[in-house]
C-alpha cells in the first residue's frame, strides 16, 4: 500500500482527511465576504491581462506599511481570492497592508503558468503598492497548501531575470503554511495528476527543494501535527534542503489539521498569527 497510487491520494486528500472541511470552506466565504464589506478595499485590480489575473488589497490605517502577499491553496485547481479576503483584518489591524491575487486554475494553464503568473503578481505590488499605503522595500508573502508552494517559489525567484530593474530581495521573507515542495511525489496522487498534468519539465522547474537555496532573506515552514505523513515530511525537506540558515522555522504545530491553520493563523492569540506578523512587522 506504502508508496502506491493508492496510497498517495490518502496522503493529500486532506477533505476525506478532515471530515467538517466544509464548515471550514463555508466559514471562509463567510467571513471574507463580512472582510470585503468592512474594509476600504480594492478588489480586482488587474495585476496583467491573463486568464483570473487580478488581486485585491487591503489597505492598513499606516503609511509606508510593511506588505504582506497571501496566495491561496487548492492544490492549483480550485479555489479562489474571494475565499481568503478573511485573512486580511487581523492584520490589517496591526499596520499591515495585505494583498490577495489570484491565478488561473489547472487543468486550464500549468503550475508552471501559475508560478509565472504569481511572479507577475508580486512586480505588480513592487511597482505600484505604495498608492495605497504600502512600501515596496518590505514585501513578504505567505501561502497555504499549493500556496506554500507557490510562496517558496517566490523566495528562489530570481528577479532581475524577469524585470531588470526588480530588486534581488523583492521579497524579505514569506511564510509557508502545509507548503508542497517537490512534485514528483504530487504527480504520483492520481486524484491530482487528472488535473495538474504534470510532466518531467514541470516536476523538475517547480519543485523548489530541488533548487539552490535562496540567496537573500528566509523562509518559515510550518504544517498542522495532524496533518497526513507526506505533509509532514514535505515540511521537514524544505529545511533539509535549503537549510537552517535560509529555514529558521520549521515545525509541525500542535493540535491543527490542515484546514485549521488558516484558524490559527487569523487569531490574535496563536502563534501562527505572530510568527506572521511579526515576520512583517520586523522587517
Amino acid at each position: 500500500m506504502r508508496g502506491s497510487p493508492e496510497w498517495y491520494d490518502q496522503m493529500f486528500n486532506n477533505r476525506a482527511l478532515v471530515p467538517d472541511f466544509a464548515d471550514h470552506l463555508q466559514r471562509w466565504a463567510q467571513d471574507s465576504r463580512q472582510a470585503r464589506d468592512n474594509a476600504n478595499c480594492l478588489l480586482d485590480l488587474s495585476y496583467g491581462a491573463g486568464p483570473n489575473e487580478t488581486l485585491d488589497v487591503f489597505p492598513t490605517h499606516k503609511t509606508n506599511a510593511p506588505v504582506l502577499v497571501f496566495l491561496h491553496g487548492g492544490y492549483w485547481r480550485a479555489l479562489d481570492k474571494s475565499d481568503h479576503s478573511f485573512i486580511a483584518p487581523a492584520f490589517t489591524q496591526k499596520g499591515i497592508c495585505v494583498v490577495v491575487p489570484n491565478y488561473a486554475l489547472c487543468p486550464a494553464v500549468s503550475i508552471a503558468d501559475i508560478v509565472m503568473q504569481m511572479v507577475k503578481a508580486l512586480s505588480w505590488v513592487w511597482r505600484y503598492i505604495h498608492e495605497w499605503g504600502g512600501d515596496p522595500g518590505r514585501i513578504h508573502v505567505a501561502g497555504h497548501s499549493a500556496g506554500g508552494h507557490l510562496a517558496a517559489m517566490m523566495m528562489a525567484c530570481e528577479w532581475s531575470r524577469y524585470a531588470p530593474e526588480l530588486p534581488l530581495n523583492l521579497v524579505k521573507s514569506a511564510l509557508a503554511i502545509s507548503g508542497l515542495f517537490e512534485l514528483a511525489s504530487v504527480r504520483n496522487s492520481p486524484m491530482l495528476q487528472t488535473d495538474l498534468r504534470l510532466d518531467d519539465t514541470t516536476v523538475l522547474q517547480c519543485s523548489p527543494a530541488w533548487m539552490k537555496a535562496p540567496a537573500h532573506a528566509n523562509l518559515r515552514s510550518v504544517v498542522g501535527a495532524l496533518e497526513s505523513e507526506e505533509f509532514l515530511r514535505h515540511n521537514a525537506l524544505i529545511q533539509q534542503a535549503w537549510g537552517a540558515d535560509r529555514v529558521p522555522v520549521c515545525e509541525a504545530l500542535p493540535d491543527l489539521h490542515h484546514f485549521s491553520m488558516l484558524s490559527a493563523l487569523v487569531h490574535p492569540e496563536h502563534r501562527l498569527h505572530h510568527m506572521a506578523s511579526d515576520m512583517c512587522l520586523a522587517s
